[in-house]
C-alpha cells in the first residue's frame, strides 16, 4: 500500500469523517488501493480467460470506495477486513450478474456439495474422495476431474462470503483475530464461527487439512504446495475444492 504513517492515516480518516474532505477521501483510496489488486487477483486466479482481470479491479474499486464512505473508525474494526469483504462483495456481484458460469456446472457443484452433505451427516466426519465417489455412484478419477472444473469458479474459496447476498458478511477465512482490532459487541457468534471453523479443519483428512493451512496461513501458492506434496498443481486444485466444500457444508448451504 501507499506507506502512510498512522499518525497520518488517521488523520486523513478525521478530516475526511468529520468534515467531507475530499481530498483525504481521495487520499484514503490512493492508500488501500493495492488491496482491491490483492482481492482481484485472489478470485481471479481460476477464472475463465474470457474475464479481464482489469473488470476485476474496476468493480472491486467501486467497493472499496464504498467501504470507505460507510466505515466508521470509532468502532474500532480493523479497515483492511471491512474493505476486503466489501470489495469481494462487489467483484462478486459483477460477476455474478454477468452469468458467465454453465448451468451445467452450476448443477455439478450442486450435486457434489448436497451428496458430500449427505455423506458426511452420515458418516459423522469428513468423507474421503473414495466415499463421496462412491456416494454418488462415478469413478473416483470422474470426481477429481469434477472437483478440478469447480476449482475454476472461482467462488470454492475460504474467501467466499459466508452470506454471498450480504456484502459486509464475514468470510469464512476470518478466523485469526486482529490483536490490534477491538469489538464493543464482544463478537460472540464471530468467535463461535471461528472455533467451529478450526474444529473442522482439524477434523479434515490430514492431506485436505495440510492444503489449507498451507494456502491459507502461510500463503503458499497452490503450484508450491503442488511441490510440497510431490503432486500436480492440478491435484491439489482438486484437494483444495473438496476440502473447501466439506467446511462450507458446515456454515451454509450450497449457493452455486
Amino acid at each position: 500500500m501507499h506507506e502512510r504513517g498512522e499518525d497520518e492515516l488517521a488523520a486523513l480518516w478525521e478530516r475526511f469523517k468529520s468534515d467531507g474532505d475530499q481530498r483525504a477521501r481521495e487520499g484514503l483510496i490512493l492508500h488501500f488501493s493495492p488491496l482491491v489488486k490483492f482481492v482481484a487477483g485472489r478470485l481471479g486466479s481460476g477464472l475463465p480467460r474470457n474475464v479481464d482481470p482489469g473488470d476485476l479491479v474496476s468493480y472491486g474499486t467501486f467497493g472499496l470506495i464504498d467501504a470507505i464512505d460507510k466505515f466508521e473508525p470509532e468502532r474500532g474494526y480493523k479497515f483492511e477486513t471491512y474493505a476486503v469483504n466489501r470489495i469481494k462483495g462487489a467483484i462478486l456481484d459483477e460477476l455474478r450478474a454477468l452469468d458467465w458460469v454453465p448451468r451445467s456446472v452450476r448443477a455439478r457443484a450442486r450435486e457434489i456439495q448436497r451428496s458430500m452433505s449427505e455423506l458426511e451427516h452420515s458418516l459423522q466426519r469428513s468423507a474421503t474422495e473414495q466415499e463421496l465417489a462412491d456416494h454418488m455412484d462415478i469413478p473416483v478419477e470422474t470426481l477429481r476431474d469434477q472437483l478440478g472444473e469447480l476449482s475454476t469458479l472461482g467462488f470454492v474459496a475460504l474467501d467466499e462470503l459466508l452470506n454471498p447476498d450480504e456484502r459486509d458478511s464475514a468470510a469464512v477465512g476470518d478466523i485469526v483475530p486482529d490483536a490490534a482490532a477491538f469489538d464493543p459487541s464482544g463478537s460472540f457468534e464471530r468467535e463461535e464461527t471461528r472455533y467451529l471453523l478450526a474444529d473442522s479443519i482439524n477434523r479434515l483428512p490430514e492431506r485436505d487439512r495440510l492444503v489449507v493451512t498451507l494456502y491459507y496461513f502461510e500463503g503458499l501458492t497452490l503450484s508450491e504446495i503442488g511441490t510440497v506434496l510431490n503432486v500436480t498443481e492440478s491435484r491439489v486444485c482438486q484437494i483444495h475444492t473438496k476440502a473447501v466444500l466439506s467446511l462450507r457444508n458446515r456454515f451454509i448451504e450450497p449457493s452455486f
